[in-house]
């Protein structure tokens, strides 16, 4: 009787994760509608945006090109949960951490060794077709930008 409970209760935890994630309003790819962003000259351009679940983590893929126009590719897999996960693939930074501020809304550090670099808000529209990514920081070369970036909804 107890291990039936105890798989029961197992099983409704891992579908409440699974419902939980396909609710999410981030899941799913995105491109940049440059028409209406206001991105900083010489920054990063993120075309491609990428969210899927892997297990309890979140993966983000990021497909763009740099400011000198060469293609990039990073990936970052971790939680909402505020905590630095490690960057692969950008060699402008080594971490990342994103806050959950409600269902539509993440704020997001990243940091290169120990410095934070950019901070920013993500905001996913209540029709979930479009996401708003507003950033600020430091480049490499030590001057300061913000941007504004539109996303729709693949």
């Amino acid at each position: 009787m107890k291990a039936r409970i105890i798989v029961l209760t197992l099983a409704l935890c891992f579908i409440g994760v699974a419902v939980c994630f396909a609710q999410s309003p981030f899941i799913g790819t995105w491109k940049l509608n440059e028409a209406k962003s206001t991105l900083a000259p010489g920054t990063p351009k993120n075309n491609s945006v990428v969210y899927e679940t892997e297990g309890l983590n979140v993966k983000v893929t990021i497909d763009g090109t740099d400011g000198a126009g060469n293609q990039t590719h990073n990936e970052w897999t971790g939680q909402f949960d505020g905590k630095d996960y490690p960057v692969k693939g950008d060699p402008n930074s080594d971490s990342r951490s994103y806050t959950r501020k409600g269902i539509h809304e993440l704020d997001f550090a990243v940091k290169k060794g120990t410095k934070v670099t950019t901070t920013g808000r993500i905001v996913v529209s209540d029709d979930g077709k479009s996401r708003t990514v507003t950033a600020s920081g430091t480049d490499a070369n030590g001057k300061k930008f913000k941007s504004r970036a539109v996303y729709d909804m693949q």
